[in-house]
């Protein structure tokens, strides 16, 4: 299969991924910097239709407003020329020293509140580009001792802090909404929010958690040994998901930001299935770092393949679900019948309780040896994951 992309698909790459110089804690950089024009344009080649940053991607942390203003407008022509955009945008709030100890969560308040007037300086530029979306990710927003970190204050600092960014939205008439990215941990040793789940709960509890959602990354809730597909499928079923990050992770590690579907293949494409079957509209965002042992072509190259793995699980998932076999074995298993109510409409627990076939006349023993037939589900989705249906 060689479908081009095109901007339908609403794949998006962050300036970080392509220009990443692949220094790690062990080595320094083996590829020169990449200048955010270059990026937008060779991304445009490529298919994407869009491109997100964090501030300081595009303009160098410490930049005077001249030199600000020169960069954002470079930026801005070349959107312009290519037609790309910009759905996303996000703050580095976890590069300088500064926010060694967090930002949100600092214990220095008045660190606290420099992130907050860094935040909000971004949210300015977020909106003058058109970006819906403005991601969270609370990278140092955690600890290493359990001493040194109060974390019921540091909750409410959060909370205090994505309340107060809400409001200013609200205020500004920005139609920008907040997505929190969770991750458990790296680079802090526990990281605030690190589930998805976590999240959730996190939202509830704020003023305006109508505009908040999550930002699930593939690779961050594998590191915890969590189902990402199911991630997706609960922040879909509590209508939070307001963006995504695709990368790929083998097993629980390091955070590794692989090609999507070079990590957990299966998983990737129970995710395409989910996501092309769901109704979510949304960009499929592309956070993943090209390897260290690749050449600037080899950056191009591993951008392209992660559009081409998408659209090919996509292909897959299509002719899955397109499958008469497939029907039967997921009527046998019973899948669509989960959807089926388990009390009938009208009913309470006064008429379940009435129900003698619920209980007194239900057959436990005959219908715990129904077979639900999940083996072979499981292996005719493989069979076309792998093109041999």
């Amino acid at each position: 299969m060689s479908v081009r992309p095109g901007k339908e698909d609403k794949f998006s790459f962050g300036l970080w991924t392509v220009g990443w110089q692949a220094r790690d804690p062990f080595g320094d950089a083996t590829r020169p910097a990449l200048d955010p024009v270059e990026s937008v344009h060779r991304l445009a080649e490529l298919g994407a239709y869009g491109v997100t940053f964090h501030d300081d991607d595009l303009i160098p942390f410490g930049s005077d407003d001249t030199a600000r203003d020169k960069q954002i407008a470079r930026f801005s022509d070349a959107l312009a020329e290519t037609g790309l955009v910009v759905p996303m945008v996000t703050t580095n709030l976890f590069t300088h020293p500064v926010f060694k100890d967090g930002a949100f969560t600092s214990n220095d308040r008045d660190i606290r509140r420099y992130a907050l007037r860094k935040v909000m300086r971004n949210l300015d530029l977020a909106a003058q580009l058109g970006a819906q979306t403005f991601v969270f990710w609370g990278g140092r927003e955690g600890a290493e001792s359990d001493a040194a970190k109060d974390i019921q204050a540091a909750l409410d600092r959060y909370r205090e802090g994505v309340d107060l960014l809400a409001q200013y939205v609200i205020d500004r008439g920005y139609d920008i909404r907040f997505a929190i990215e969770p991750k458990p941990n790296e680079p802090r040793g526990d990281i605030l929010l690190p589930t998805l789940g976590h999240a959730l709960a996190f939202i509830a509890g704020l003023e305006h958690g109508d505009i908040v959602g999550v930002n699930p990354e593939v690779g961050h809730e594998q590191m915890a040994g969590l189902n990402y597909s199911a991630g997706i499928a609960q922040a879909l079923w509590a209508g939070k998901l307001f963006h995504l990050d695709l990368n790929g992770q083998r097993g629980i590690k390091y955070d590794q930001d692989l090609i999507f579907g070079h990590g957990d293949l299966v998983n990737a494409f129970s995710l395409v299935d989910l996501l092309e079957n769901s109704g979510y509209d949304g960009p499929r965002h592309f956070d993943y770092k090209p390897s260290r042992t690749e050449d600037i072509t080899g950056v191009w190259d591993s951008a392209a393949a992660n559009m081409q793995m998408y659209l090919l699980l996509k292909e897959r998932a299509a002719a899955f679900r397109a499958d008469p076999e497939v029907a039967e074995a997921l009527a046998t298993a019973g899948v669509p019948d989960l959807s089926t109510p388990t009390l009938a409409p009208g009913e309470g627990y006064a008429e379940l309780l009435a129900d003698r076939s619920a209980f007194e006349d239900f057959d436990a023993d005959a219908a715990g040896r129904r077979g639900y037939g999940f083996v072979r589900l499981h292996q005719l989705a493989l069979d076309h994951l792998m093109r041999a249906r």
